[in-house]
């Protein structure tokens, strides 16, 4: 006999309970999108109660149009049940839907008891309760991943590198669309016991029986692609029982991929590299560092100010250093800093990175670098063009790391050049800045500034910059 939690986790499996759970997302937004106008039938102002079913009909008709454009600009997809807060897809939803109720109001005339000022009230509060909402569903999902409840009760097939690497990366990225629950491989005698803090669960036959006891409805295969006879044999037997059936790339489809699938003439092909900012991304971003150098400049001239007086005043020299680092596509660009060395020890290639009590920095330079004001110059180079305010951060030509060269010590050291460097990053505020005396700390620099230019987004963009602050303010080995 099955446990209490043996037949919650199977209930959530079944397809019906997810269309049931969207069903009633659909109707909460549906009631969600009307809630404020209901309360202004009945306060500050209450509506004539013969009037008050006319409205309530125009109120449905709207929460019904309001599902039906939420379901077409992707509110409802797969994705409803994935970990991320979705803000920016309701806001463009939720923005789309009230601009038919303006239509309704303005040219129709069928709100004439409202205002402006409720209309703007029932626009926030209506948004507000979305955002709410999304919250809490995605803390109900958090409380029933934490009691072993998914979707999809998943398991990998086949002990190879590749089921390592998705077993690894669903730990770190899983939601509850797809719970692990353990490795299925036919040579259990000569593979460990638990891998991934995940157990192994027997062979094939195994499988099959907890496929039939419903306990496991999902298999990735990870087999090696080599071993296509296997392979087809496993898939032809899976596909006679009810479970999905995921074949795995390869490690090398893996490693190339990057999760990208494109069609080139009806064949899905991996899409291997693509460029970074296509369309209008490098518009609006050119935009965004517009604004953003422009409003630095006017709110940080007074430290300029300051600091070019102080360097003037502590050591003989000019303000400013310029030194040739790479930028985007590789080129050389001269990069803008207020001057923190003795000008006869300056190293113009950063062959010797700076270090703790280094003699050749000056009294004032060792409080510009560690609070990163010696930066601030280059929101000139941002205004130029030839930097952004947030990106990869551009190298010195001579860097190294461990006494090896930037790119000798990571291979795709180079593919971080594909946007334009920039005053602050993604690895930056992640604790990677200053020195870099060990590989791991340029290789994790590298990861981060990948994963930037992967996922670059104004919103993305405007956070780093938030908490740039916070990250200069916490890091200690700036020297």
């Amino acid at each position: 006999m099955r446990d209490k939690s043996s037949v919650d986790s199977l209930f959530l499996t079944r397809t019906g309970f997810v269309e049931f759970f969207v069903v009633f997302v659909k109707l909460l937004h549906g009631l969600t999108a009307v809630l404020p106008a209901m309360i202004l039938l009945f306060y500050p102002d209450p509506v004539d109660p013969q009037m008050r079913s006319h409205y309530l009909g125009l109120l449905l008709f709207f929460a019904i149009l309001t599902i039906i454009l939420f379901q077409a600009l992707g509110v409802y997809s797969e994705d409803l049940f994935s970990n991320r807060l979705r803000f920016r897809v309701m806001l463009v939803a939720w923005i789309s839907a009230f601009c038919i109720l303006l239509f309704m109001y303005q040219i129709l005339l069928l709100f004439p008891q409202l205002s402006p000022r409720n209309l703007m009230f029932w626009f926030t509060l209506s948004l507000m309760l979305f955002g709410v909402e999304r919250i809490l569903m995605l803390r109900l999902y958090r409380n029933l991943m934490k009691n072993g409840k998914f979707l999809q009760r998943t398991v990998i097939l086949g002990f190879t590198d590749t089921a390592v690497h998705v077993a690894e990366h669903l730990s770190r990225n899983s939601d509850i669309r797809s719970g692990l629950i353990g490795f299925i491989d036919d040579r259990t005698e000569r593979i460990p016991k638990e891998l991934s803090n995940l157990p192994l669960l027997g062979n094939t036959r195994d499988l099959e029986k907890l496929i039939r006891s419903e306990q496991v409805n999902q298999v990735m295969i990870t087999l090696p692609w080599a071993a296509e006879q296997r392979i087809n044999g496993l898939v032809k037997r899976l596909r006679q029982m009810s479970v999905n059936v995921m074949l795995v790339p390869d490690m090398a489809a893996l490693r190339y991929g990057h999760n990208r699938i494109t069609d080139v003439g009806g064949i899905l092909m991996f899409n291997t590299s693509q460029l970074p900012l296509r369309g209008w991304s490098p518009f609006i971003k050119r935009c965004e560092d517009l604004l953003l150098a422009s409003a630095g400049l006017l709110l940080f001239s007074p430290i300029m100010l300051v600091t070019a007086i102080a360097i003037k005043l502590d050591s003989k020299g000019p303000v400013l250093f310029r030194q040739k680092r790479f930028g985007y596509n590789d080129n050389l660009i001269r990069v803008f800093k207020f001057r923190s060395m003795y000008v006869d020890q300056t190293d113009r290639n950063a062959e010797c990175q700076t270090t703790r009590l280094d003699p050749r920095i000056t009294r004032v330079g060792r409080i510009i670098r560690k609070t990163s004001i010696d930066e601030l110059p280059q929101l000139f180079n941002v205004l130029l063009g030839n930097m952004s305010m947030v990106g990869p951060r551009p190298h010195a030509t001579a860097t190294k790391a461990a006494g090896i060269p930037f790119e000798e010590a990571v291979s795709e050291y180079s593919s971080r050049h594909r946007v334009k460097p920039g005053i602050t990053g993604w690895a930056q505020i992640n604790g990677y800045r200053g020195e870099t005396d060990t590989l791991f700390k340029i290789q994790k620099r590298v990861e981060y500034d990948l994963e930037y230019i992967a996922k670059w987004s104004v919103w993305f963009d405007l956070y780093i910059v938030f908490m740039t602050v916070p990250a200069v303010l916490s890091t200690k080995e700036v020297y």
